[in-house]
C-alpha cells in the first residue's frame, strides 16, 4: 500500500479562511497564515490554498495573503484559485507554491494544462474538478461551483491528466461540508480512470471516514479535509496514530 497523505485545505475569501456546506452558506473561520503555520507544526502532509472566489469574481488571486501564507509553511503547498494564464502559474509559483491547481481556467482553455506541464513538469500541475451527480452523470462544474459546464467528469479528468495533469483533486459538491464520509462512488471511478495520484475532498466528518476512504480505495493517495480539522474536531496526530492501528501507512 502506498503512503498516504492528509491534506487540510484553506478556502480563503476576501483574505479569510471560510467553509460552508455542499459550496453554500460561507462562514468566517480564521486567518489563514495562522492556520497554514498550525498546521506545518501539526502534521499536515500538504496544504492546499484556494482563493475560492477569484474565478467567479473574474479576478486574479491575492499574491499578498498568499505570499505571507506561503512564508509559514515548510510543507507542499497546492495553490489554486483565478488561474488562466501561464503568467498566473508563474506568479504563484513565485509567492511560494509548490503546485498549482487549475479549474475553471483549463475548462476555458484545455491547452494551459499541456503548456503549464512542458515549462514546469506534470509535478507541478494539479486539475481540480468540482462534481456534482445531475441526472445520474458524474457533471463538471466551474466557478466555485456555481456552473454547471455539461462536461461528464470522468472523461474529462482522463482528458487533463493525458494532456500532463500530474495529480487530480475530486471535490464531491454533493458531499462537501455534510460530514457523512467521502463520495466513495465517484472517487473509485476516477480511480480506475486515470494512473496520477488523486485526492479525495469532501464529506470528512470523523476519523473513521478516512478509514473507509483508504480501506475502501486502496488506490487513493490521499485524503482532504477542511472543518473538521479548523474546528478542532479531529487532531491529525489522532487521525495518523488510528490511521497506523488499521495498517494504513501515514509519511510521518
Amino acid at each position: 500500500m502506498i503512503t498516504k497523505r492528509i491534506i487540510p485545505c484553506l478556502d480563503v475569501k476576501d483574505g479569510r479562511v471560510v467553509k460552508g456546506v455542499k459550496f453554500q452558506g460561507l462562514n468566517d473561520v480564521n486567518s489563514p497564515i495562522e492556520l497554514a503555520e498550525f498546521y506545518t507544526k501539526n502534521g499536515a502532509d500538504e496544504l492546499v490554498f484556494y482563493d475560492i472566489t477569484a474565478s467567479s469574481d473574474g479576478r486574479k488571486i491575492f499574491t499578498d495573503i498568499l505570499c505571507e501564507t506561503a512564508s509559514k509553511v515548510f510543507i507542499p503547498l497546492t495553490v489554486g484559485g483565478g488561474i488562466n494564464s501561464i503568467a498566473d502559474f508563474d506568479r504563484v509559483l513565485k509567492c511560494g507554491a509548490d503546485k498549482v491547481s487549475v479549474n475553471s481556467g483549463a475548462i476555458r482553455n484545455p491547452g494551459i494544462i499541456e503548456e503549464a506541464a512542458k515549462l514546469y513538469g506534470d509535478q507541478c500541475v494539479v486539475i481540480s474538478c468540482d462534481i456534482s451527480l445531475v441526472d445520474g452523470v458524474y457533471r463538471v462544474f466551474a466557478k466555485g461551483g456555481r456552473e454547471n459546464t455539461g462536461l461528464e467528469a470522468i472523461e474529462w479528468i482522463k482528458r487533463c491528466v493525458g494532456n500532463g495533469a500530474g495529480e487530480v483533486v475530486v471535490n464531491s459538491i454533493d458531499t462537501d461540508g455534510v460530514k457523512n464520509g467521502f463520495d466513495i462512488p465517484l472517487l473509485k471511478k476516477v480511480c480506475e480512470a486515470v494512473n496520477v495520484p488523486v485526492i479525495a475532498s469532501g464529506g470528512a466528518g470523523c476519523i473513521n471516514d478516512f478509514i473507509e476512504l483508504f480501506d475502501e480505495i486502496p488506490d487513493i493517495d490521499a485524503g482532504l479535509a477542511a472543518s473538521i480539522f479548523h474546528f478542532g474536531e479531529v487532531s491529525i496526530s489522532d487521525l495518523k496514530k488510528e490511521m497506523a492501528a488499521h495498517g494504513i501507512l501515514t509519511r510521518r
